[in-house]
């Protein structure tokens, strides 16, 4: 049986309000103005610097070392303040496992608080590998990730769900199938999509898993 490997943030956790809430404290130190909650889920997806030197661009300023451990340290300290799981994604959760899927996390947030969400929110368990964006010198759309996630794994087929254009482009690097889920952040063109979370176990049953 193949294995169904999730991106975290868009896909099965809406962390936008915290991952802002840390940015602008970090923005705040420098004198510089809150971006607004839709704006910060617009730069999400690309990991942590990549974020940072977004807010600050926005800001028509350079992101520096000292901004990202900054935001680093807040973070850690606050990642699941206002963080939750979307509405139905524990049920088809518990639908694959009980399938017999085996379960994976490739997410480009850095892993430790990767796993501090995992962890506060009951979901670790659900899953038998998590690679972070810095758990490898590659992050989506890399899919040099999506494969150390598979080789911890030890599987060789898997499916890749995701929010982002980058989730798709590490699935189509890598020859495995991508399914697109529409509640998240990003945007992505891909032959298969989910618009709920209930629709997932049948989509990935009708793919062959």
């Amino acid at each position: 049986m193949r294995a169904v490997i999730f991106d975290l943030d868009g896909t099965l956790i809406d962390s936008a309000p915290d991952i802002a809430a840390s940015v602008n404290r970090v923005l705040a130190a420098d004198d510089l103005a809150p971006h607004s909650l839709e704006a910060i889920r617009e730069m999400i997806g690309d990991g942590a610097r990549q974020l940072l030197e977004r807010a600050y661009a926005a800001h028509g300023r350079m992101a520096e070392p000292r901004h990202l451990a900054a935001f680093m340290a807040d973070y850690q300290a606050n990642p699941v303040v206002e963080t939750r799981i979307y509405d139905g994604i524990l049920p088809a959760l518990e639908s694959l496992r009980a399938a017999g899927y085996p379960l994976g996390l490739c997410t480009n947030k850095p892993i430790g608080p990767a796993r501090a969400i995992l962890d506060a929110l009951n979901l670790a368990p659900f899953f038998t590998a998590v690679t972070g964006g810095d758990s490898t010198p590659y992050k989506k759309p890399d899919p040099r990730h999506l494969a150390a996630t598979m080789s911890l794994m030890e599987v060789s087929e898997a499916t890749m769900i995701g929010d982002h254009e980058n989730d798709m482009l590490a699935a189509e690097g890598l020859g495995v199938q991508g399914i697109f889920v529409t509640w998240g952040y990003g945007r992505a063109q891909s032959s298969f999509v989910a618009h709920a979370p209930a629709e997932l176990p049948g989509l990935i049953a009708k793919l062959g898993g």
